[in-house]
This record gives C-alpha cells, structure tokens and sequence, in this order.
C-alpha cells in the first residue's frame, strides 16, 4: 500500500516549520510513507474582503485530492504539527479505508455560529450530528484519508472560492460540510494524534501528534515558535546534530524578536533586552 504525509508549509524563513519538516521526515521513514510538501502556492484562490480571516494557503489542502490519484493513503497535517519520536503508526490505529479520520474539536467547543454561517451559504442540513448540545466540528489540522474515501470527489474548487470570503475556517468548514451533506464515513481520532491546547497543556508532551495552533502552549501567538522549537529540541536531541538543534534555537529566537520588533515601536535595542530578561528562550 502506498503512503504519503502531505502537509503545507508556505515561509522558509519559519523555524517551526523547519523543525516540524525534520519530525515528519523521521516519522514517514519509520511508517513507510513518501513526504509531500507543498512550499507554494498551487491554486490560485482569490479572497477578497472576507468575514473572518481567510488565507490562501488554506486552500491548498485540496491538493490531497490530487494525491489520492496516486497514493492508497494520504495522512495530512498542518505545519505546526509535532510528531514525537516514538509516535504510534497512524495507519495502522486507523485501517478502516472508507472513513475519513480526524480529531472532532466540536465535541470541546461550540462551532453552532461557524455552522449556521456555512448553512446560510450553502443551504442548511437536519440531523447534523450533535455531542448533547454541541454540534459535531472537525479540525482539519490532521486528516487520514484513504482512496476509496469519497471527500475530495465531491469537493469543488469554485464553491470553495465562492464560500471562502463568507464563512470562518472556510476549508476546514466547508470539509465539515461535505461530509454530512454526502453521509460520508467519519470518525473522531484520539486526542494523541491532534492534541490541541484546547484539551489544557497538561500532559501534552505525551501525545503523538502535538498540534501548535493559537497560541500553541505559550503564553502568546508571538511566542509559538519558541515553544514548538523548545520542545521539538527536547524530543529531538538523540535524533539529531547538537549544532542543527542550536540552529534551529537560534532561528527561532531571531523569529520571534523580528515579531516583536514589528509590533512595538519602541528602539529595537530596547526591545531586545527587555526580551532577554523576560522571555525564555529555547534551552
């Protein structure tokens, strides 16, 4: 069976996405599967005046479609994924090649308004499936698709132009969508193969899968790259050269303090040591 880890990782520059590329490229020698990254722009998707924040990258994902052509099984997973050394193979937990498989964060969150957004756009569905009263919402950061899964045949590019200015997540959303509009078979992975910091930061250094998103177990957006590098440094000492892992610190806090210097206009000097005396780094 052919395998591919396809993920999206659009900015040379970032650190995390260096060090998340170093974590997928361990995790598909050890499972077999060929990895596929996408380091720019493939479809040409216009958003113009949107709702919520929309980026174009996001449209990207479709391109699984493309590889389903070619591979049995396509994991998917978002850029600022961590996979652990030691992680479990996700093909073989999941095997079933009908279903789509992903975390269902609609079962930690209430996505009613982000649902009644896409219902407006695209007319609504009954019996949409419910957790007592939240209704069910997958995150698309990890998705494990198979070929004879039909997701991809029935997604359409230019609906996903059309709703992209008009609904949140509009991807993950209007995936969402097509999967209960076409009953297509799903499932809910365990949190260890997306551990969001929606779950709390305790014991996530213990997942499979650490998902940084939002704020992605630091303090603020601005700091997330810090801590994914810490901790990818941390899981990837024996893994990896000393002086690739003190590159990648380096990058990182070189990452953050452009940020910082972006956001506050204050002398750059200035900025800077006040950021050494009060933001860790990554040791």
């Amino acid at each position: 069976m052919k395998k591919a880890i396809f993920t999206i990782a659009i900015g040379n520059d970032n650190p995390m996405y260096k060090a998340a590329l170093e974590s997928f490229k361990h995790y598909a020698q050890k499972v077999e599967a060929d990895l596929i990254v996408t380091d720019s722009p493939r479809f040409d998707i216009k958003i113009e005046n949107p709702k919520y924040l929309a980026h174009p990258a996001w449209s990207e994902k479709c391109r699984i479609g493309e590889l389903l052509e070619e591979y049995d099984r396509v994991l998917y997973l978002d850029a600022d994924m961590l996979i652990t050394p030691d992680a479990r193979n996700v093909f073989d937990v999941y095997s079933d090649l009908e279903t789509v498989y992903m975390l269902d964060e609609g079962k930690e969150t209430c996505r009613k308004a982000v649902l009644d957004d896409v219902f407006q756009a695209l007319g609504t569905l009954e019996d949409w499936p419910k957790h007592g009263e939240l209704l069910t919402y997958y995150n698309v950061g990890m998705i494990l698709i198979s070929r004879q899964c039909p997701l991809f045949q029935y997604a359409c590019f230019n609906e996903l132009q059309d709703v992209s200015h008009k609904i949140k997540y509009y991807e993950q959303t209007y995936f969402n969508y097509l999967i209960q509009k076409h009953n297509i078979k799903n499932e809910c992975i365990a949190p260890e193969f997306n551990r969001m910091d929606l779950f709390g930061q305790e014991g996530y250094l213990e997942s499979d899968f650490i998902h940084y998103a939002n704020k992605g177990y630091s303090p603020s957006g601005r700091r997330r790259e810090l801590q994914y590098v810490a901790d990818f440094c941390k899981f990837y000492q024996s893994h990896l050269p000393a002086g690739r892992l003190s590159e990648l610190k380096q990058e990182a806090w070189a990452f953050f303090l452009d940020k910082v210097y972006k956001r506050y206009k204050l002398p750059n000097p200035l900025l800077k040591l006040i950021c050494n005396s009060f933001v860790s780094k990554p040791v």
